[in-house]
């Protein structure tokens, strides 16, 4: 009855909300990305004269469609890329990649992994113990989402022909047992420009605080909560620098992931829309500054 009574009181995000489970998947990707700006933006999506980092990120999921970022974009897929780009040492060690659940052997997996879906975001066990892993709870999961037809979420293209699979890499886990810290390089035709730091739990206490590419701490929020802790500058950052620009070279706008586990980088992830371009950033002036980083035109690419 919660739920209803909630549904009722606030349509808005119930439009989302059934959005977000693909009910309005026939709608074309332009007006739907209309529709949803507007709901979470609270203005009208303006694709002909776009200045702000939401409205470019929107442009670009429309008219920039390389075949690459397809590549790039599958957890699998991508780590040849990284290694071409960037080099192999950088990669998380892999353990498998599976088409179904039911063809991983537990028995031969090690006592702590991650296992994640190739094709979205949100699929993902973290194994911790195998001994106390539940078996059908992470086969629920992890077949819920290999079923989730990602790219109708947030019409993110590059999503669009990722095939579902499983892929398993190590637990990586810092000797000392201090939480992994991530390192996101927002990158402009690659030139990064901004680093946020992200750093706790995503469902509770997740914290992104900004820094500029200086680690000089900025007064920049968006979406999560910021901290006033301020870090001391990774003594990595010029080789992250360095890679995050190989990564991101000659593409419009892409958010390269990085961690540090003892004191070697890793590369996590390659996201071409930051918060799937919904972005909120505080201050509101920030929109309009990073979306000039972002230079649209000339030909479109409107792949299918």
């Amino acid at each position: 009855m919660k739920k209803i009574i909630k549904y009722i009181c606030h349509p808005k995000d119930t439009l989302v909300c059934m959005m977000n489970k693909n009910f309005f998947f026939f709608v074309p990707d332009k007006i739907y990305l209309k529709w949803k700006y507007r709901l979470i933006i609270g203005k009208k999506l303006d694709l002909k004269n776009p200045k702000l980092l939401s409205e470019k990120l929107q442009w670009l999921k429309l008219y920039d469609r390389n075949p690459i970022y397809t590549k790039m974009v599958d957890k699998y897929e991508a780590r040849e890329y990284i290694k071409d780009k960037a080099g192999e040492k950088y990669l998380i060690p892999l353990i498998g990649i599976y088409d179904k659940f039911d063809e991983i052997d537990f028995d031969k997996l090690p006592n702590q992994f991650v296992m994640k879906c190739t094709h979205d975001s949100g699929g993902l066990v973290i194994c911790k113990d195998k001994k106390q892993l539940d078996l059908k709870k992470a086969r629920k999961k992890i077949n819920k989402y290999l079923k989730r037809k990602y790219f109708y979420v947030h019409r993110e293209w590059p999503y669009k022909n990722v095939k579902p699979r499983i892929i398993i890499e190590k637990y990586m886990e810092n000797k000392n047992k201090e939480d992994l810290k991530e390192y996101n390089f927002f990158c402009f035709n690659g030139v990064p420009k901004i680093i946020s730091v992200c750093y706790g739990n995503k469902e509770k206490n997740r914290f992104n605080d900004y820094y500029d590419i200086k680690f000089n701490k900025l007064n920049l929020k968006c979406i999560y909560n910021t901290s006033d802790v301020i870090f001391e500058r990774p003594k990595q950052l010029d080789e992250m620098i360095d890679i995050a620009k190989s990564l991101s070279k000659n593409i419009p706008c892409l958010r390269v992931d990085l961690y540090l586990c003892n004191d070697k980088i890793y590369i996590g992830e390659l996201t071409f829309s930051h918060f799937a371009g919904f972005t909120k950033f505080e201050p509101k002036e920030y929109e309009t500054i990073l979306g000039n980083y972002i230079k649209i035109g000339g030909k479109r690419n409107e792949k299918k």
